[in-house]
């Protein structure tokens, strides 16, 4: 017991000093109500974009498919700056968290610094029957936030996105799963009562109120999806092109909580917090190299010159007319030409109407011609009640 007491003391005092902002202990068994939450979305279909089925909850769920003799969990937190993502006219919006470098790269060097650690604590017998350690930072099958709320490092809110005192929701989780036998903390007893106000910002409609989420209408996930995204959900998504702020916005805990003050996490400029949506749209070769190094350039840019031609048409601007009409006709992705067809259907000014139908003539793809009938349909029902009407 006093070994494992020293080596919890030991294990939280090198994650501060590595740079965690908070940190907490979780026993790796595993968690059966999380696998029937899980289980449950799954049936419901809210995890579709990502295609999680029954057999990812039973490995989420349980830590020892990672790492064989996982005894212990160790959970931290680090804060991010957030709440800048404001309306800008011609400009795209964008999730703080994916504004600055990476996280994932420096979560990761983090966890290793706190890994090589338990490393040194580990008894040779340990280390030599499996390994000591798993870092984990979106990189394996592991139910983060539920293994986070139940080491006390925070409680999962309305939002679905944990909270964590002092800190709010803007933070980086991250894990080290180990074999080493460490002191567990009590999960924490705050939820967020009566409060509604995410649910209320959510535009789309997809938080219930009771911690859970339908993915499929999340804005975050509507634009990280690699297909198209749903037409009914495209005006709701606004002028956001990588992520959503909205309901951590309004979460009283992120208002009250200390701003992150962090160079690290330092938007790389303004180009990329707040993209010119017609640059956005024209993306491609050494422009998307700058992306690249964000959390955003893991889809590619043909997703986010996607969501920018959704934000264009959102912004309903007749200026915007020519750069989607050069997208309608000349981008290589038929995803993109598709999605500008509806930008400009959304915009129906004469030019506008008119790349249309042009566009209707030449375009080969059966997907991009679906597109183009859809954004002129509007207007052919006009005509024709013109038509008839005395």
């Amino acid at each position: 017991m006093l070994d494992r007491c020293a080596h919890t003391a030991a294990v939280k005092a090198a994650a501060l000093a590595s740079g965690a902002h908070a940190v907490r202990i979780a026993s790796a068994e595993e968690d059966a109500p999380t696998r029937a939450r899980f289980a449950a979305a799954v049936a419901r279909g809210d995890v579709a974009t990502w295609r999680y089925d029954d057999d990812y909850a039973r490995v989420a769920s349980d830590p020892s498919t990672i790492l064989p003799g996982a005894r212990s969990i160790v959970c931290i937190a680090v804060a991010y700056p957030h709440g800048g993502a404001r309306e800008r006219p011609g400009r795209g919006r964008v999730s703080a968290y994916a504004s600055s470098r990476d996280y994932h790269r420096r979560m990761h060097e983090l966890l290793r610094a706190i890994a090589a650690r338990i490393d040194a604590l580990a008894a040779p017998d340990e280390r030599t029957a499996s390994p000591a350690t798993r870092v984990v930072c979106d990189t394996a099958p592991l139910a983060e936030r539920a293994f986070a709320a139940r080491a006390g490092l925070g409680w999962i809110g309305k939002h679905t996105s944990l909270i964590v005192k002092d800190l709010g929701s803007a933070v980086f989780l991250g894990e080290i799963v180990t074999t080493l036998e460490l002191e567990p903390d009590p999960p924490v007893r705050t939820s967020c009562g009566t409060c509604v106000r995410c649910v209320d910002a959510c535009p789309t409609g997809a938080l219930r109120g009771d911690a859970t989420i339908d993915a499929t209408r999340c804005i975050s996930d509507l634009t990280q999806r690699r297909d198209a995204i749903p037409p009914a959900m495209r005006p709701l998504i606004g002028t956001w092109v990588w992520g959503c702020d909205l309901c951590n916005d309004a979460c009283p805990p992120n208002r009250n909580a200390a701003r992150a003050d962090d160079s690290a996490s330092a938007p790389l400029g303004d180009d990329v917090a707040a993209p010119a949506l017609q640059a956005l749209l024209q993306l491609r070769g050494r422009a998307f190299e700058r992306v690249r190094e964000t959390a955003m350039g893991w889809r590619g840019a043909t997703v986010l010159r996607r969501n920018a031609a959704v934000a264009l048409g959102n912004g309903l601007d007749r200026a915007d007319v020519p750069a989607l009409t050069d997208a309608l006709s000349s981008d290589g992705s038929a995803l993109v030409r598709g999605h500008a067809a509806w930008a400009l259907g959304r915009i129906g000014s004469p030019r506008a109407l008119a790349a249309l139908r042009s566009a209707r003539a030449a375009e080969a793809d059966a997907s991009v011609r679906a597109e183009v009938d859809a954004a002129l349909e509007p207007i052919r029902t006009v005509e024709a009640f013109r038509t008839v009407a005395p």
